[in-house]
């Protein structure tokens, strides 16, 4: 036996949690928390992590004005489910 799947499953973490040492301040290793968190969703998924970016920053302002929509519209899995990316 070997664990080598999940070894390679826990990489990025030990790597983004390494990273966030030289980020330079907290909120700058925060951000950079919410990115690799998002990028491990998109991979979750299966969703290009660009094109979902790209389709987010797009849509995400038609958000701001109109309280009745959930932002969770835009997360990569309910996108995938729609069939949008």
């Amino acid at each position: 036996m070997d664990t080598n799947l999940i070894e390679n499953s826990v990489r990025p973490v030990a790597v983004g949690r390494r990273n966030y040492l030289f980020c330079g301040n907290h909120e700058a290793a925060e951000d950079a928390a919410v990115i690799y968190s998002l990028m491990g969703c998109c991979k979750a998924a299966d969703v290009d992590f660009k094109a979902w970016m790209n389709y987010f920053l797009n849509n995400v302002h038609e958000y701001d004005a109109d309280y009745k929509k959930d932002l969770a519209e835009l997360l990569p899995l309910s996108l995938k489910k729609n069939q949008i990316i």
